[in-house]
């Protein structure tokens, strides 16, 4: 497992860093506008769609099948279910664009409805140019199924770098037009690119999507859509949290959506390099430790949890303690000004600190979609959406779009309390996460690198007036100093995450 997250992290860093890249030209280009609004709105509702249909549910109710296929009924019959659940995923994919068209009026006003009359406008214009987004990035997420259950994980992870890549090239080339429709351009564009890409690999590994008619008797067809269905509806559940943020940062000044924006981009590449590189590699390995038994599950699911905890401590406190200067050297330039620079930092502290609740809880959902319990699946993501409608009015009010970006941070925590709770019932016992000896270890390991940046602010303070190169080697200095810290500590308390990381090195030397 270890060994693939490494893989999967390798790939993502690629595409994360252009993600933010992508963000840095366009908030240069249109800062946080009326306009970049409306865009944001579009692009929003594209991706529940997407996420809906596509990659979330997709991807748990196609991998455990496909990979269980491929190793007890072998690889024809595994090209074979893989071509019908292509052809199933176009007929759903022209459904769902066709009504979203017709609908976009009144997804908008669900959406936005503190969106006047011209703004409005605008989100629904863009809202139908991007659309067919969702059949392309559709056919791209089930060739990534394909390619995870075949444990071929690098090219998954660093597709989205390409369409990234197209993404800024295009908005570059075409910069001084500074039009948002030239980012639902810029978007389809690399979209296509990153189906093109991993269909290709798919079809490399002997894996042909070409769709084929989906035959009504074949039971492990039928055994995938009935899976799909519930996890569609539990992880669309999932996709309501950044939809209420939306909503409610309609409400709010121009603008505000805009931020939330810019640090959840800032926020995805540890999130997306750490916490969705484990849970995509942990997948298949539980889909085929569920038949040996439940004391070998427990083990790799407390394994994954903890090493993805590993991972993301140091981030989160990190992003915590340095979110205004990492924020003024990605984004404040051009257009991007004062305000934006320090809202920005404000909403990126409050996204950080839901980090570890994101990380437990992605894994943990991984582990239900494993072992077939749907139920159990939406009942935790439904625990996210409502605590986060609560909290997000609430904090609305109280601490404005700050309370909009903490308001998800404190519900993803409560809802990885909730899955643990129900997986630890379905397993028979708990699973043992948080044990006095590893919590400790993380503990001090915690102390020390907040003491290490701290020092290292005190001594060189962030020099807010400096050039970029200056300014962005503080924070790379200040990363490498964070990190070194966190890395002699926990060596030296020997928590047992270092033997997983030097034991997938020494698997990967001895595969060459």
């Amino acid at each position: 497992m270890v060994r693939n997250a490494m893989t999967m992290m390798a790939g993502t860093l690629a595409s994360r860093i252009l993600g933010l890249v992508r963000e840095i030209i366009t908030a240069a280009i249109f800062g946080a506008s009326r306009s970049l609004d409306a865009f944001y709105v579009a692009y929003t509702l594209a991706n529940l769609a997407r996420q809906l249909l596509a990659e979330g549910a997709l991807s748990a109710a196609f991998v455990p099948i496909f990979a269980r296929a491929l190793d007890e009924k072998g690889s024809d019959r595994a090209r074979d279910l893989a071509k019908q659940a292509s052809g199933a995923l176009i007929g759903a994919c022209i459904v769902v664009v066709s009504l979203g068209i017709f609908f976009t009026p009144w997804l908008v006003d669900v959406m936005a409805p503190g969106f006047d009359g011209e703004k409005a406008e605008l989100a629904i214009k863009l809202t139908r140019w991007l659309f067919p987004f969702l059949m392309m990035v559709s056919l791209a997420a089930l060739a990534m199924g394909v390619l995870n259950s075949m444990d071929r994980f690098f090219v998954p992870a660093v597709a989205p770098a390409l369409s990234n890549l197209a993404y800024i090239t295009v908005v570059v080339l075409f910069a001084s037009r500074a039009d948002v429709a030239l980012l639902v351009w810029a978007v389809m564009i690399g979209g296509f690119l990153q189906m093109a890409l991993q269909l290709f690999a798919a079809h490399r590994e002997g894996v042909s999507l070409v769709p084929s008619l989906p035959k009504r008797d074949d039971p492990e067809l039928k055994k995938m859509i009935l899976l799909f269905l519930p996890y569609a509806a539990g992880l669309s559940l999932n996709q309501v949290n950044p939809v209420i943020s939306r909503i409610m940062g309609s409400f709010l000044q121009d603008g505000a959506i805009s931020v939330l924006t810019y640090a959840n981009r800032v926020i995805q590449l540890p999130l997306g390099l750490i916490v969705i590189a484990i849970s995509q590699a942990v997948l298949p390995e539980l889909s085929r430790c569920v038949v040996e038994g439940n004391d070998v599950f427990r083990d790799t699911v407390r394994d994954s949890v903890r090493f993805a905890l590993f991972a993301i401590l140091p981030i989160t406190l990190g992003a915590c303690m340095v979110s205004d200067s990492v924020i003024n050297v990605l984004f404040y330039r051009g257009a991007f000004d004062q305000w934006a620079w320090k809202a920005t930092s404000e909403a990126l502290f409050m996204y950080a600190l839901g980090l570890p609740g994101m990380a437990c809880s992605t894994v943990i959902m991984r582990a239900l979609y494993a072992k077939g319990l749907s139920r159990s699946a939406v009942i935790v993501t439904s625990s996210s959406v409502v605590f986060n409608l609560i909290l997000s009015y609430s904090m609305m009010k109280w601490i404005g779009f700050s309370g909009l970006a903490l308001a998800p941070s404190v519900a993803f925590t409560i809802s990885a309390a909730v899955g643990i709770y129900l997986l630890s019932l379905r397993i028979g016992g708990p699973i043992g996460l948080f044990g006095f000896s590893w919590v400790s270890k993380m503990a001090i390991s915690g102390v020390v690198l907040f003491l290490s940046v701290r020092a290292f602010e005190l001594l060189w303070p962030f020099p807010s007036q400096a050039s970029l190169a200056i300014r962005s080697g503080w924070i790379g200095l200040i990363f490498i100093s964070g990190m070194t810290s966190y890395g002699i500590i926990t060596y030296g308390l020997r928590c047992g995450e270092w033997e997983w990381i030097k034991g997938a090195f020494r698997a990967k030397r001895k595969s060459r």
